[in-house]
C-alpha cells in the first residue's frame, strides 16, 4: 500500500488558477485539496513552502528504444529520467525493433513498462503500409493513439501510399498522430548539400535539408485528409512559422485537429547549431529565430495545444559522427520543464498555461482517465517546482542512459524538488526512488 502523504503550503498552479493550499494523498490519489491540513496525520509530511506545485507532466511523444535499442535508452533508464525533470506519464513511439505494428508487440510493451516505469506509460500503435486491418482492430483502451510516418522514419514506418493513407484517416478508431515531412523534397535536398559538402555537410544545414517546405507539405496534406475523411487528427512536432496558418486558434476541445510543439523547438534556433552541432540534430529540424518566436506566439493563442519533448536519445559515440551518419534525435525529458520555465521566467509563459500545455490539455485530448489536474479524486501525479534554485546541466548529473543533454553547459532558473507519481515519491533530494513504478494509463473513449 502507499504510503500517505502530505504537503503544506504549496502554491497550487490548477486549472487555470493559482492559489495557496495543502494536499491530502492516500492510496495513491488525492484524498483531499484544502487551504489548512495541518492537523491531518501521514505517513509522510512535505512542507512546499515557497515552491510551487504542478500536475505532473504528461508527455505524448517519447522515444524510449526498449526493444531493441537498448543500448540508447530503455524504459527503466528513460522513465527515471523523467521523473527526475516532473513528467509523470509518458506516451512512447512505435519505431523500436521490432516496432510496434502488431498486436503482440503492443502488448509486450506494456508488459516491459508494467516491471520497470518509474512513471505511468501509454503506447502508441504504427501504421505501416500493410497493416491497416491491424490498425482497424485496435482495442481504444490500450492504446493512446495511431502513430503514422508522413516522412521518413527508422524502422520501415514511412507509409506513403495514398490508398493507405485514405484508409487510416478514414478508418482509424482513434486519435491519429503524424510525424510529417514530405521525404522526396527532403531527398532532393540532400542531394544538393551532398554535393556540396560530401558527408562533411555542417550541421547547420539541417533545416535546409529536413527543410520548412518539407514540413509544411507534409502537414497540409495531413490537414486536408483529416478534413475531409472526419479524422481526428494531431499533428506532432510543428516547427514552422509556416504550418500554424493551417491551424485554429483557441482552446483544443471543440477542434479535430489539434498540434503539438516541443520543448527543444521553443528553446534553440540556427545560430545554436554552431556550438551544438549534431547534438541538436533532430526531424523535424531546429529552423529559425522567427520561427521560434512563431512557435512561442501560437502557444501564448492556441493554436498549440501540446507541448512535449520526443525525447530520443542516442550515445554519444553516435552522434559525433558525420552529418549524414549521425543520427537524429535528442535527450529531452529530464530538463523539459525547466527549460518550460526559462518562457515563465522570460515573461511569455504563465504558469498556468504551462499546465495547460503539459497537463490539461494532454488529459482531454487523449480522454486520459483522472489524471492531468490537481483534484480530489484524481491519482497523485505532481511535480514540485522551485522557482528560486538554479539548475546547471553537467554530465555528471544525467539520468538518461546516453549520459548526455542539449542543454549541457547552461544554467537554468528552476529545478525540481519533488516528483509524486500515482501517489508515490519517485524523484526527491535529487535522487530517482528505485521502488517507484508507474501505472499504464487508461483511457475514457
Amino acid at each position: 500500500m502507499n504510503p500517505s502523504i502530505l504537503i503544506l503550503n504549496a502554491r497550487i498552479v490548477n486549472d487555470g488558477a493559482i492559489s495557496e493550499g495543502d494536499v491530502f494523498i492516500r492510496q495513491g490519489r488525492i484524498d483531499k485539496l484544502e487551504t489548512d491540513l495541518t492537523a491531518q496525520t501521514a505517513d509522510i509530511r512535505i512542507d512546499a513552502a515557497g515552491k510551487t506545485l504542478l500536475p505532473g507532466l504528461i508527455d505524448d511523444q517519447v522515444h524510449f528504444r526498449e526493444p531493441g535499442l537498448t543500448h540508447k535508452g530503455d524504459i527503466a533508464s528513460e522513465s527515471q529520467a523523467a521523473v527526475a525533470g516532473g513528467i509523470t506519464s509518458f506516451m512512447e513511439m512505435p519505431n523500436t525493433s521490432p516496432t510496434t505494428t502488431d498486436h503482440a508487440a503492443l502488448e509486450d510493451k506494456l508488459h516491459r513498462a508494467a516491471q520497470t516505469a518509474h512513471a505511468n506509460y501509454a503506447f502508441y500503435f504504427g501504421a505501416t503500409n500493410t497493416n491497416l486491418e491491424a490498425v482497424k482492430a485496435v482495442d481504444p483502451g490500450r492504446t493512446c493513439g495511431i502513430k503514422v510516418f508522413m516522412g521518413a522514419s527508422t524502422g520501415n514506418m514511412l507509409v506513403d501510399d495514398p490508398e493507405v493513407l485514405e484508409g487510416l484517416f478514414a478508418e482509424a478508431p482513434v486519435l491519429v498522430a503524424t510525424h510529417c515531412e514530405d521525404t522526396p523534397t527532403i531527398v532532393a535536398n540532400e542531394d544538393i548539400f551532398r554535393s556540396r559538402f560530401g558527408e562533411a555537410v555542417p550541421f547547420e544545414h539541417h533545416p535546409d535539408i529536413r527543410s520548412r517546405e518539407a514540413c509544411l507539405k507534409s502537414s497540409r496534406l495531413a490537414v486536408d485528409l483529416a478534413r475531409r475523411l472526419g479524422t481526428r487528427l494531431h499533428l506532432l512536432h510543428l516547427t514552422t512559422a509556416d504550418e500554424l496558418a493551417l491551424l485554429t486558434a483557441g482552446p483544443p476541445d471543440p477542434k479535430p485537429i489539434t498540434a503539438e510543439v516541443c520543448v527543444h523547438h521553443l528553446f534553440f534556433a540556427r545560430s545554436d547549431y554552431a556550438a551544438r552541432g549534431a547534438r541538436i540534430k533532430c526531424n523535424p529540424a531546429i529552423k529559425e529565430a522567427s520561427d521560434r518566436a512563431a512557435l512561442i506566439q501560437a502557444v501564448v493563442d492556441g493554436r498549440l495545444d501540446v507541448i512535449a519533448t520526443d525525447h530520443a536519445p542516442h550515445t554519444a559515440d553516435e552522434k559525433s559522427l558525420t552529418y549524414f551518419k549521425a543520427p537524429a534525435g535528442l535527450p529531452l525529458v529530464q530538463h523539459a520543464l525547466p527549460s518550460l520555465l526559462e518562457h515563465y521566467h522570460d515573461g511569455h509563459f504563465s504558469l498556468p498555461l504551462i499546465a495547460e500545455k503539459t497537463s490539461h490539455a494532454v488529459a482531454r485530448l487523449f480522454a486520459i482517465e483522472d489524471r492531468g489536474y490537481i483534484r480530489e479524486g484524481y491519482w497523485a501525479d505532481l511535480v514540485l517546482v522551485d522557482l528560486e534554485k538554479p539548475l546547471e546541466v553537467t554530465r555528471q548529473r544525467i539520468w538518461s542512459k546516453c549520459g548526455w543533454s542539449p542543454f549541457e553547459g547552461l544554467t537554468l532558473r528552476s529545478s525540481i524538488d519533488t516528483t509524486i507519481v500515482s501517489g508515490q515519491i519517485a524523484y526527491r533530494d535529487g535522487r530517482v526512488k528505485p521502488n517507484c513504478r508507474g501505472q499504464a494509463l487508461t483511457f475514457k473513449r
